[in-house]
């Protein structure tokens, strides 16, 4: 399987968030991405290499221009105005709050964010951009190349971005941008499953009235997780694309028995749906020692989600989300990847 990373990640690495009430280091760090390629080496994966430039028309075809326009200049609007130091929002529009955007960049931050753990650096565009290329070469290499799966080892992340929405570390949807490219290139319908810890609530805005985007995820439950007002069992889908979202949420303590069970129940949707081409949002962060999260998977059980992802016999393609348990996400991460390659798809 090959892989796609590149190396201007790093140039995401935002010194704090804010987190139970304190600035503190990001959990959202380069060290993660840098675990994950060095266990992709370890167990000879496969080839590594770099994205190619798709230039920003792919991502405008996700997210409103004027969203794409802000990302581009928001931290020099920062520093002209704070500082060189890392740009984070301090209020937001709300209930009863009418929703017009300020002209000055302090309001610009609340206005197309939900939070203040997200924040946007001085290499924040050259990461997001290429996070964003790498996703669009790996849908690209699907395509062309035959092979049956690939991964983007994106990072930043992706999926809690929507159209005109950033946070929870993401700044442009990766797979929603990969998505709308095997669309645009003639994938008659796609899928994506999202088996991150949180609920890709980007992902789900995007595509929620369209019916050519299966959008399957499972995740904490919105009652008690981030990102809180998404991710319900009755978001089914609006307009044309009611009954083409499905959320399978999972309260606090669920273990592999009632994951493996709502990952049945997804697959078998993702089965029944018949798409061209198969996404996942691959996040590892319902793993045990997750530090933000609360399920309880063991490392062997990815193995496990990746053998049953192959059973759909479908071309895949992995796209990096979360996880955060440092020192075992590229154990975890690879072995979903393995578990599938090993099921002989």
């Amino acid at each position: 399987m090959i892989t796609i990373y590149s190396e201007d990640h790093r140039l995401q690495n935002g010194k704090f968030e804010l987190i139970d009430g304190q600035l503190m280091p990001p959990f959202e760090c380069p060290q993660r991405a840098e675990n994950v390629l060095a266990r992709v080496g370890e167990v000879g994966l496969g080839e590594v290499r770099g994205p190619d430039d798709f230039g920003l028309d792919p991502v405008r075809r996700v997210h409103a221009p004027e969203f794409v326009a802000f990302l581009r200049t928001a931290h020099d609007e920062w520093k002209a105005a704070h500082g060189d130091t890392d740009a984070l929002p301090l209020n937001w529009p709300c209930r009863g709050f009418r929703q017009k955007l300020p002209d000055s960049i302090d309001g610009r931050l609340g206005y197309y964010s939900f939070d203040a753990g997200t924040p946007i650096t001085a290499g924040t565009w050259t990461a997001i951009t290429s996070s964003a290329n790498v996703a669009l070469t790996g849908a690209k290499l699907l395509k062309e190349s035959g092979d049956h799966a690939v991964f983007s080892l994106c990072r930043p992340p992706g999926h809690h971005a929507a159209r005109d929405l950033y946070a929870g570390y993401c700044f442009f949807n990766n797979v929603a941008v990969a998505a709308e490219w095997h669309r645009d290139q003639g994938a008659g319908k796609v899928a994506i499953l999202d088996v991150d810890y949180h609920h890709g609530n980007g992902t789900q805005m995007i595509f929620y009235d369209r019916a050519d985007v299966l959008f399957v995820s499972l995740h904490g439950h919105p009652a008690q997780e981030y990102p809180f007002f998404l991710g319900f069992e009755d978001e089914t889908g609006d307009g044309d694309g009611d009954g083409f979202n499905a959320n399978y949420p999972m309260r606090w303590g669920t273990g592999w028995d009632d994951y493996g069970h709502a990952l049945d129940r997804g697959i078998t949707r993702i089965a029944e749906y018949g798409p061209d081409v198969l996404l996942v949002s691959l996040g590892v962060d319902t793993f045990k020692k997750d530090p933000i999260s609360h399920f309880k998977l063991e490392s062997e059980d990815y193995l496990e989600i990746g053998r049953r992802i192959a059973g759909l016999g479908l071309p895949t393609q992995f796209v990096m989300e979360g996880g955060y348990a440092i020192d075992d996400i590229g154990v975890n991460t690879v072995n979903v990847l393995i578990g599938f390659e090993a099921a002989g798809c």
